[in-house]
């Protein structure tokens, strides 16, 4: 009986003294910017527009494509981002800032789903689709793979989609240049994923607007909870710095080369 107390104490000793393994975390979503007219990275070539690629979501995606080929392949190839990893695109809107280097990567790689709000001209979609990719156009919020969203066609005078990734950190906005309305924008993603909200990044479009409507908008986006912000492109600088100096800490630097990573 005293032989068997003693084996049991031991093998209840040698469970205690063993570490404990634990599965390890899953890799974290990254957001890499690859055309910005604001620089993060001064080994990279600034022009104006706006192009960034998420990897570590089911798909890996390509978030608009800058405005000169030249310049975005540039930028790919320093910061080693490989195009046939790119599963599927998405255009916010038909300015060629956004699309301009579209087709020269769809002749790198055409096994992708091209998605492009509704509104875009027919010749469009059929010079896409002449390229072997496939073209698909969007109207309303669709999921267009696990966690990761379109807010739909949005806007009166110039029609754009924004970009919204799930995260166990909160719902994460991307834009291209807001033309709809940065708030509404927020407010359409909050509709699509009831969650709070992480961060919102990319062009915010308000270069024109005055001190008292970008405080007015920063208020807006305090009221609905936004944890982050990291605006670039055609946001304007008076608007960026408006934005650093009321996140503070939570202000996130973009420009081309930034790379985000959101941890799960």
């Amino acid at each position: 009986m005293k032989n068997i107390f003693i084996v049991i104490l031991s093998i209840i000793l040698i469970l205690i003294g063993t570490p404990k393994v634990y599965a390890p975390a899953g890799n974290p979503i990254t957001i890499t910017i690859l055309y910005d007219n604001y620089v993060f990275n001064e080994e990279l070539k600034t022009d104006w527009g706006f192009s960034c690629v998420i990897e570590g979501t089911e798909k890996t995606i390509l978030f608009d494509t800058g405005t000169k080929s030249d310049i975005l392949f540039q930028n790919i190839k320093k910061l080693k981002v490989d195009p046939e990893a790119v599963e599927l695109v998405a255009i916010s809107h038909h300015h060629g800032d956004h699309f301009g280097g579209l087709f020269s990567f769809l002749k790198e790689n055409n096994e992708v789903t091209v998605y492009l709000p509704v509104s875009f001209p027919d010749k469009f979609f059929r010079r896409v689709e002449k390229t072997e990719a496939k073209a698909v156009a969007v109207d309303k919020p669709v999921e267009i793979c696990k966690d990761v969203f379109l807010t739909g066609e949005m806007g009166d005078r110039i029609k754009e989609q924004s970009l919204i990734l799930n995260t166990d950190q909160g719902f994460v906005v991307i834009t291209g240049c807001a033309h709809p309305g940065i708030v509404k924008i927020v407010k359409r993603a909050k509709e699509i994923l009831d969650k709070k909200i992480y961060l919102v990044c990319g062009g915010f479009h308000l270069l024109e607007k005055s001190e008292g409507e970008i405080k007015e908008i920063i208020s807006q986006f305090k009221d609905l909870g936004v944890l982050k912000v990291g605006a670039t492109h055609c946001t304007g600088d008076q608007a960026i710095e408006s934005f650093k100096e009321a996140y503070g800490k939570n202000f996130v630097q973009m420009g081309v080369g930034r790379v985000l990573k959101i941890a799960d």
